[in-house]
């Protein structure tokens, strides 16, 4: 296969390598960087220093920094454009691709900003806006960047409702330590990755806070219902929240150390303005633009979220780090099921 991904960060540059040293299959990969100093310390260095230290780039995977326009050209002989852009970029990349006959899929996970009083929107949402014509998808699933790139055991999802674009993603991607599974249900799989981004900040701000694993597994099992119950209010299967992209990217995202989502929440619990902790990460966090938008969109729904209502408290500021939690704790009694 002849695979483009689209952003040198993190999780761009760890698809590229698992892509480019996949044993089942001898992929033509290329990785397309924006900066062009970026992307000749790649080239000289076989490594991504900034993002990714330590692991070495395979002499197969190319590196390019050719104008956008030219490499977007040139798409017409690729299986497979991977964009691996923050959410806040994704809705220029597709509107420049909107006439790619490859497969694209993109890694980001959550909401773009919204605009006024509109509500920010998921990528396949963007996507049915600006390029309807893509055959278009979305990976994703537990997984950190530092992991596949060292070819930890990962699984993720292909999610589209094309075919074509969940075998191709497959073919890509699927190897002895990174296992890639079907998924037709795009909203749920967006839906989970926007939301457990959000609740990971919470997650973390539990664990700052040290109020002890029987919180922690509480504010998880609640997060995942209030997931749920989004996801399902949007028109996804409520079966696909149980899945990888819904508990099992939730589990990953709210407890495991790597998480820049977690990080902030801990950063928070520790008195730390958001500010500070934004830039303490050096990183995006999805989940600090995403939580407003979150919120925004269930309460256009009539979903009750009360975690994903204390986030955005906190971040803005109404609430304290320990106010959050009493707030949470201080709700009426109700069903489980509620």
């Amino acid at each position: 296969m002849k695979v483009v991904v689209i952003g040198g960060g993190a999780w761009g540059t760890a698809v590229a390598i698992s892509a480019s040293r996949n044993p089942l299959a001898r992929h033509d990969v290329t990785l397309w960087v924006r900066d062009a100093a970026q992307g000749q310390a790649l080239q000289q260095s076989r490594e991504n220093r900034r993002y990714l230290p330590g692991v070495a780039l395979p002499s197969s995977l190319r590196i390019s920094n050719q104008p956008l326009s030219e490499l977007l050209a040139g798409l017409a002989d690729h299986d497979l454009v991977i964009v691996a852009s923050p959410m806040a970029g994704l809705r220029g990349l597709l509107s420049q691709m909107r006439d790619c006959s490859a497969a694209v899929a993109w890694l980001c996970k959550g909401f773009e900003a919204g605009i006024g009083a509109e509500p920010g929107l998921m990528g396949h949402e963007i996507q049915q806006q600006v390029a309807p014509g893509l055959r278009a998808g979305v990976l994703s699933g537990p997984s950190f960047a530092q992991e596949v790139a060292l070819g930890q055991p990962t699984a993720l999802v292909a999610a589209s409702a094309h075919p074509a674009v969940r075998d191709a993603l497959v073919a890509a991607f699927h190897s002895p330590t990174l296992r890639v599974y079907a998924n037709d249900d795009v909203v749920g799989v967006e839906v989970g990755g926007a939301v457990k981004n959000v609740l990971a900040i919470a997650t973390g701000l539990c664990d700052g806070l040290q109020l002890g694993l029987n919180a922690r597994a509480a504010l998880i099992t609640r997060g995942l219902a209030e997931m749920t119950r989004l996801g399902v209010a949007l028109g996804a299967k409520p079966e696909t929240f149980m899945g990888l992209s819904g508990l099992g990217d939730l589990v990953l995202t709210a407890t495991g150390d790597l998480s820049r989502n977690r990080r902030v929440g801990m950063a928070m619990a520790q008195g730390k303005t958001l500010q500070q902790a934004i830039e303490a990460l050096g990183h995006v966090a999805e989940g600090v633009y995403s939580a407003r938008t979150v919120l925004q969109r269930a309460q256009t729904l009539g979903v009750a979220m009360p975690i994903a209502q204390g986030v955005v408290d906190l971040l803005d500021g109404r609430l304290q780090a320990r106010e959050a939690v009493a707030a949470l704790m201080g709700r009426e009694p109700t069903a489980e099921g509620n």
